[in-house]
């Protein structure tokens, strides 16, 4: 996984993919491509956000190139990334694995509550990110999408030794999971991407 690579080498894969040829803003080869602020889909596009800034889209770094899933960094996953899901039906995984894997992230019902969904975004990071130590802050009702979500704050160390700070808000519509992510390191970085967070938060809606 990407958080396995050094920070400094993730900082300067951002700051030097500029002027490329082809694959959009950022060059060809580049696992990178320009967010302008203003309103764009993400996901399978039944989700619209309204970006303050520019990001970056990024490859797949967490959730192995879900369809219903996009990725976002400003500097680099291992310090901040923001994740949309779109729209995940029931049945259906938030990352492909292998189904003799001893370690399973639970599949998401349509019928999940906001406890479940906690738990099963806890199993995520546990099972995939290599956490060994994840902590609860808070689990509490709120406002997304134009219906009652939830918002789920938690941190949690990694095998890097390095804590981050996440904080989760979604809700289940129509038995289908809008997630949208923050997740940082503690020190600095989560409290920088914080306030984009909540404006694009704010922002999101449903496309009909």
């Amino acid at each position: 996984m990407i958080r396995k690579l050094s920070c400094l080498a993730l900082a300067l894969s951002i700051a030097g993919c500029t002027g490329g040829v082809g694959g959009g803003e950022y060059g060809f080869n580049s696992p990178y491509s320009l967010v302008r602020a203003t309103d764009i889909t993400v996901g399978d596009d039944s989700l619209v956000v309204t970006a303050p800034h520019e990001w970056n889209r990024a490859r797949p770094f967490f959730f192995d190139d879900v369809r219903w899933v996009e990725d976002w960094t400003l500097n680099g996953p291992s310090l901040d990334s923001m994740s949309f899901v779109s729209g995940l039906p029931g049945g259906k995984y938030l990352v492909r694995q292998s189904r003799r894997a001893d370690r399973q992230v639970p599949k998401f019902r349509s019928d999940m509550t906001a406890p479940e969904v906690a738990a099963m975004i806890e199993s995520l990071y546990r099972v995939r990110a290599g956490t060994v130590d994840f902590r609860t802050i808070a689990l509490q009702p709120r406002p997304f999408v134009g219906t009652n979500g939830f918002q789920f704050d938690y941190e949690h160390l990694d095998t890097d030794e390095l804590w981050r700070r996440g904080r989760a808000v979604g809700a289940v519509v129509n038995g289908e999971l809008y997630l949208i992510i923050l997740d940082g390191a503690r020190s600095h970085y989560f409290d920088a991407a914080a306030p984009d967070f909540e404006a694009i938060v704010n922002s999101a809606r449903i496309r009909r």
